[in-house]
C-alpha cells in the first residue's frame, strides 16, 4: 500500500520551520537564517520513499504584517492550511504562550486535518520549561500528537516522520520520484543570494531587501553567469550592503557563488548589483514582478 499526502509547516518566524524541512529532505531547499521572516513564499519540497511521498509546504512565519509584503506572506502560510493531510504546528519551549503562538492555534481550530505539536528547540531548554510548555499547549488545543524534538541535531525527527507516515492516506505519486522541489532553479538562486546578504549585513537591513535573477545562463563549459539585482530601500541600506570598499557586497558575493556551485554542480560566476526601490515592500507592482504573486 503506497501513501501520499500534504503536510504543511506553520508557526511564529524563526520557530525553525526551514531548517526542520532541510532535516527532513536531506537538502538545503528553504532559506535558514537566525533571522526572522526568512521564508518569504510556500516553498514545496516532495520526500519520497518506496512506500510514500509527503509533499511538504514550508510557509512564512505567521506574525503582524507592518506592510503589504507581510501581509501577503502571512496569507500564503494561512492558505497552506487549507486542503492538506496534515498540519505541523511548530513553536519553541517558554514560559508561557505568546500571544502569536494563540493566534495560530486560533486560526487552526478551522482545521479539517489533524494537527501535530511539534515542539523544536528542546535542546536548548531545560526540562522544567519544556514540560510546562508541552502541558500548557496540551490544555490550548486538541493536538493529534505531541513530539518534542530538536530539527538542528536530528532528536526525535525520524520519530516524527513515522508518525507523519502513519496519518497519510493511501493515494498516488503526485509527482516523480526524482522530483524534490516544485521551485524554479531561478527562485533557488534568489533566496541563497537573498540568505548570504541576511547572514552578512546588519539588523536594520535584511527584512528591506529582496533579490531578483536579471540573467542566468550557461555557457558550453557548464559554467552559469548569473546577475541579480539585490534591492534596498534607502540609500544608506546600499552604502551599507555595499561597505567600505566593497567588502560586504564582495563577502556577499563569494559566498553566494560557494553554495551555488553545491546547488548546481558546476562553476559559478556571479554579478551583484544593488539597487534602491524605495519602499518597495508596499509597492504592489514590484512585489508582483518579484514572485508575490499573490499580493492584492
Amino acid at each position: 500500500m503506497f501513501k501520499s499526502g500534504f503536510v504543511t509547516i506553520v508557526g511564529r518566524p524563526n520557530v525553525g520551520k526551514s531548517t526542520l524541512m532541510n532535516y527532513l529532505m536531506g537538502e538545503k531547499l528553504s532559506i535558514v537564517s537566525n533571522k526572522p521572516q526568512t521564508t518569504r513564499n510556500n516553498i514545496q519540497t516532495i520526500l519520497t520513499t518506496k512506500e510514500y511521498q509527503i509533499v511538504f509546504v514550508d510557509t512564512p512565519g505567521i506574525h503582524k504584517p507592518k506592510h503589504k509584503l507581510g501581509e501577503y506572506m502571512v496569507n500564503s502560510a494561512k492558505d497552506s492550511m487549507k486542503d492538506v493531510d496534515l498540519v505541523l504546528f511548530l513553536t519553541n519551549p517558554d514560559d508561557e504562550i505568546g500571544r502569536g503562538d494563540k493566534f495560530i492555534l486560533e486560526s487552526l481550530k478551522n482545521s479539517k486535518a489533524p494537527v501535530f505539536l511539534v515542539l523544536n528547540k528542546v535542546d536548548e531548554s531545560t526540562q522544567d520549561r519544556v514540560a510546562k510548555s508541552l502541558m500548557d499547549l496540551s490544555n490550548e488545543f486538541n493536538f493529534k500528537e505531541i513530539i518534542p524534538i530538536s530539527a538542528l541535531k536530528g532528536k526525535n525527527v525520524d520519530t516524527l516522520l513515522e508518525l507523519m507516515v502513519n496519518e497519510l492516506p493511501e493515494g498516488p505519486m503526485y509527482y516523480p520520484e526524482d522530483m524534490i522541489t516544485d521551485v524554479q532553479e531561478r527562485f533557488v538562486v534568489s533566496e541563497i543570494v537573498r540568505e548570504k546578504a541576511l547572514r552578512c549585513l546588519r539588523d536594520e537591513v535584511p527584512h528591506g531587501i529582496a533579490v531578483d535573477v536579471i540573467q542566468m545562463k550557461q555557457s558550453e563549459n557548464g559554467t552559469y553567469h548569473i546577475e541579480v539585482d539585490l534591492i534596498c530601500e534607502k540609500d544608506s541600506h546600499k552604502g551599507i550592503i555595499i561597505g567600505k570598499n566593497g567588502q560586504s557586497l564582495k563577502r556577499i558575493g563569494e559566498t553566494a557563488r560557494y553554495e551555488l556551485e553545491r546547488f548546481l554542480h558546476t562553476k559559478v560566476n556571479i554579478k551583484i548589483w544593488v539597487k534602491v526601490r524605495k519602499e518597495w515592500r508596499d509597492n504592489q507592482n514590484l512585489l508582483k514582478e518579484l514572485g508575490y504573486k499573490k499580493v492584492k
